[in-house]
């Protein structure tokens, strides 16, 4: 009796030490599908976001690897139609001043409507309350502008978008301005980067239906450590298995609205890996675990070749490590199924 029973206590903590091995471990990609992926880290929650096209959707979650079970919240519908009733790309959601924002690039119908949106929500937990539109987020001249970002650096708020030069598209640069607030842009802005290099440069049009422009520098997120700045961005054509991360460096006491303050690195920081099936890696974000010991990247990627920048794209995370001189190592992108541990709480 005392050996069955013996048996019994052996068997139920095998299987309890199995789900909770399965529960602290995750396999890429974290959902079937959505691009532009980013997380927002507050008060134990991760809150979650990517683009749908349709619609902000926000996902609330304990760790970013339990995502396909979070609790999530459509938070904004668009209009049937006006400026911001189309193309809902790469919403990101920040926590600014004890207020919630979302920042988003929408058009009326028409690509050369572009520009960057505001939501704001002052309730302490951001899938309740009510989220209202606070206005367009006006660059300097009123030119094209998607994938905003904002960041904090002593106490001067700045954002970075991707955007054109002049009214008519030719080719995406990266840019940087001031801000007075949350939903204000102050001053100029400075073009911090273009495509200049060789694998930038990829995005010869194959099909009539593909977006116009062929170079493009775009979806820049901030990373700061030590001493130093690090704009990390996607270049080439999202539509071409060239699509990778490029990285921006300054130090953090320099004037970023200088363009000299920043230099590009040669080639690709993140790229594609034929021997994992993972193509076209792009539009990372970055975040912590909860315990604020490990950096990890959050990005989209492609399963096989040929897939563009359509509904195949899913976001994928894994954790990066530092050199010795103080920049970011992110490794090559991780095959998908492979099981990985969870982010340490």
């Amino acid at each position: 009796m005392k050996r069955n029973l013996f048996k019994k206590i052996l068997l139920l903590s095998v299987l309890l030490a199995y789900i909770n091995s399965q529960a602290q471990q995750f396999s890429n990609p974290l959902l079937p599908s959505g691009a532009d992926p980013f997380s927002f880290y507050k008060d134990g929650y991760y809150y979650y976001t990517h683009t749908t096209g349709k619609n902000i959707t926000v996902w609330k979650s304990k760790n970013i690897a339990g995502l396909r079970n979070a609790e999530k919240k459509i938070v904004f519908v668009p209009p049937a139609s006006g400026p911001f009733s189309k193309q809902i790309w790469a919403p990101e959601i920040h926590f600014i001043h004890n207020k919630w924002y979302i920042y988003f690039a929408a058009d009326s119908g028409s690509n050369d409507s572009h520009r960057l949106w505001v939501l704001e929500n002052a309730s302490p937990d951001p899938l309740q309350g009510k989220w209202v539109l606070k206005g367009k987020l006006t660059t300097p001249g009123d030119k094209w502008s998607i994938d905003g970002s904002v960041f904090s650096l002593h106490n001067q708020l700045y954002c970075i978008w991707s955007g054109w030069e002049k009214d008519q598209n030719g080719q995406q640069n990266i840019y940087i301005a001031r801000m007075r607030n949350p939903w204000t842009i102050t001053g100029e802005r400075s073009c911090i980067s273009s495509p200049t290099l060789e694998w930038e440069m990829h995005g010869d049009l194959k099909n009539p239906n593909d977006p116009p422009h062929v170079n493009v520098n775009e979806g820049p997120e901030i990373l700061l450590h030590g001493d130093k700045v690090f704009l990390v961005y996607s270049a080439s054509g999202c539509w071409t298995e060239y699509y990778a991360l490029g990285m921006l460096t300054a130090s953090s006491y320099a004037d970023l609205m200088n363009p000299a303050s920043w230099k590009k690195s040669p080639e690709p920081v993140f790229k594609a890996s034929l021997e994992n099936s993972v193509y076209a890696p792009g539009h990372n974000s970055f975040f912590t675990s909860p315990d604020g010991k490990e950096n990890w990247i959050l990005y989209h990627a492609n399963s096989k070749p040929g897939q563009g920048c359509g509904g195949f794209r899913s976001p994928r995370a894994q954790k990066f490590s530092w050199t010795k001189e103080g920049f970011p190592d992110f490794g090559i992108p991780v095959r998908e199924g492979v099981l990985l541990a969870s982010p340490s709480e």
